[in-house]
């Protein structure tokens, strides 16, 4: 069993992390640095889409942890800028799927290029080697949440 205080140092360390990244602050930040003007609700939509791939609204809305109302509306002002492209799943045509459209590709590569360059200026004194860590064990990390996740879902169905 791990200490308990290194997980609530672990736990502390990522509610600011989502704290950090969610405030509107630093999401006007980016887009400033990225030289884009968009709504800062539609930003994690745009990100969560350009990092995924096609989604279904359901998982969008998981991704981005909000309802499949607040997406769809959302979804509906991307959609209207021009940004996404909805339509129906393969598989079951009753599943509304979003991909981004070629502008909205186009803005989602500034988008990321600003959060780079954001970045790598917060990391700038760090060495290569801490910062391979650190994208090593963040992606080690997620992992386990998913497994974690996904273990206790099929806990509850079982």
């Amino acid at each position: 069993m791990y200490n308990t205080g290194s997980i609530d140092t672990v736990a502390r360390a990522l509610v600011d992390l989502l704290g950090f990244f969610s405030s509107p602050q630093r999401v006007d930040l980016l887009l400033k640095e990225a030289d884009v003007v968009l709504d800062r609700a539609l930003v994690p939509l745009l990100v969560a889409i350009a990092t995924r791939g096609t989604l279904s609204v359901a998982a969008l809305a998981d991704q981005v942890g909000r309802d499949s109302t607040t997406v769809s509306r959302q979804l509906a002002k991307l959609a209207q800028l021009g940004l996404v492209a909805k339509g129906a799943g393969e598989s079951d045509r009753r599943i509304r799927m979003v991909t981004l459209s070629p502008t909205g590709e186009g803005l989602a590569r500034s988008v990321a290029a600003a959060r780079r360059r954001l970045l790598a200026r917060a990391v700038a004194a760090w060495s290569e080697d801490d910062l391979a860590d650190l994208g090593r064990l963040n992606a080690k990390f997620v992992e386990s949440l998913a497994h974690a996740a996904q273990a206790g879902s099929e806990a509850e169905l079982g």
